[in-house]
């Protein structure tokens, strides 16, 4: 008989997927959403789910049925294609976006409040707090084993207690009322919402932990394939819940602090501006120290992952070599500051994370290459346009068609439509190649 998980024990998978997921962005982007819509909130929270939940719950079952290996998917596409672009996937997730904002918003949150002023703007702040805390990720990376699992179970019932109490309080002792939608939340509150779920990385992130889900159930002894897929659905559907309550509750906070707190640079503030106006001093404590250790465990399992990979792809450097170099490089890049930081990583995201939902969502069935490759390369046209508008840079005499005849061009979601067609032309496309070779076979078997 094969060996399974008791509920308790995937609950503690669930637990720690969630712990891993739930870090910089999971934090910052629902509050700054929620002041931003106002009282459009709830439908442009809907949009932020489906890319900020439901795109990782799928991209989690995706890996499952890989071994955990996104490589293998990326793979469909083309050899070549899968190794860059899950190396691509991989230093976006890790050292050059993922990793560096787990650190600042840990800063932003958990330090920031305490310092004085002067303090606040001075960098060397900043960059002692990075060092300390990519040194602990460093040191707890080396020997990553059973410190996610811990952490986990202790980790996520305190921050979502913390949250609970910030709602229930904030529910009895209304900051304030809703405001007016600001920006593209006043149009298109529901396609705004879904593109500010990709700032969250998580469908991104989902595919890097797979390798950490999947060898922490091997861990247990579960070793068949369909155990492994089955358990690391319920592990997601664990994670995704907790992601949906804490996704709701974060964006009505945001949307009722206005009045009483203002409008805040980024969701770090808001969080800690809140804390300290509903439970005073003891609030902003609590909140920094969940924080702190929300964004460390995603840290630590990062690092893991990345660690992981690219020891696997680079064979001649060691698991530890390249784990001090991401902790060392993650450490500097983390000094140009949160919201520099996000406003770096925007357009880069707005091209790449398109092409891993295409991935993801057309993982489920054994397409032939073409229903892959059309869609990717009309994606990635529109994509590219949105990053460099992103960036700042517009080409006039390709932007100015997309705008006029491309629906939610303008909302930065133009490559759904194009992306759709061009699967269904892809297709029909290799139905077509391969008709005549299907009689073929056809006729030679009867003739046998």
């Amino acid at each position: 008989m094969d060996k399974t998980l008791s509920k308790k024990e995937t609950l503690a998978i669930g637990l720690m997927l969630f712990a891993l997921f739930f870090g910089a962005g999971n934090m910052i982007f629902p509050p700054a959403l929620g002041q931003t819509a106002g009282t459009n909130v709830w439908i442009a929270t809907f949009g932020f789910l489906i890319t900020g939940v439901g795109l990782p719950l799928l991209a989690v079952i995706a890996v499952s049925r890989t071994n955990g290996d996104f490589t293998e998917i990326a793979k469909r596409v083309h050899p070549i294609f899968g190794i860059f672009f899950t190396i691509i996937l991989y230093l976006a997730i890790g050292p050059f976006f993922g990793i560096p904002r787990t650190g600042t918003v840990a800063f932003e949150i958990g330090v920031t409040p305490f310092l004085s002023e002067g303090l606040k703007e001075n960098f060397f702040s900043l960059t002692a707090y990075t060092i300390v805390f990519f040194g602990i990720t460093l040191w707890l990376a080396l020997n990553p084993s059973k410190m996610v699992d811990r952490v986990g179970k202790i980790l996520t019932p305190l921050l979502l207690g913390v949250l609970t109490l910030l709602v229930i309080k904030s529910l009895v002792t209304p900051m304030g009322d809703l405001q007016a939608p600001q920006e593209r939340y006043m149009q298109s509150p529901f396609i705004k919402g879904f593109i500010d779920g990709y700032l969250t990385m998580d469908t991104i992130a989902a595919l890097v932990f797979g390798i950490v889900v999947i060898t922490s159930i091997k861990e247990k002894g579960i070793t068949d394939s369909k155990a492994l897929a089955s358990i690391c659905v319920k592990a997601g559907l664990i994670a995704a819940a907790g992601l949906v309550i804490v996704y709701v509750a974060l964006s009505y906070i945001g949307a009722s602090s206005p009045e009483a707190i203002g409008i805040k640079e980024n969701g770090g503030a808001i969080l800690t501006s809140v804390a300290t106006h509903l439970f005073g001093s003891f609030g902003t404590v609590i909140l920094g120290l969940a924080i702190t250790f929300a964004c460390l465990t995603t840290s630590v399992g990062l690092t893991t992952a990345c660690g992981e990979f690219f020891a696997k792809m680079i064979p001649g450097l060691s698991y530890k070599t390249i784990v001090i170099f991401l902790t060392v490089f993650s450490a500097v890049i983390a000094n140009i500051g949160l919201t520099q930081l996000i406003s770096i990583s925007i357009p880069i995201l707005v091209f790449i994370y398109p092409l891993a939902i295409i991935l993801v969502v057309l993982s489920f069935r054994d397409f032939s290459r073409e229903v892959y490759i059309l869609p990717l390369i009309v994606s990635s046209v529109v994509s590219l346009m949105d990053s460099l508008k992103a960036f700042g840079i517009t080409i006039a005499w390709i932007d100015r068609p997309f705008q006029t005849y491309l629906p939610f061009y303008n909302d930065g979601a133009g490559w759904i439509l194009p992306a759709g067609i061009a699967a269904i032309a892809g297709y029909v496309i290799s139905k077509v190649k391969s008709g005549p070779s299907n009689k073929e076979n056809k006729s030679i078997k009867q003739a046998s």
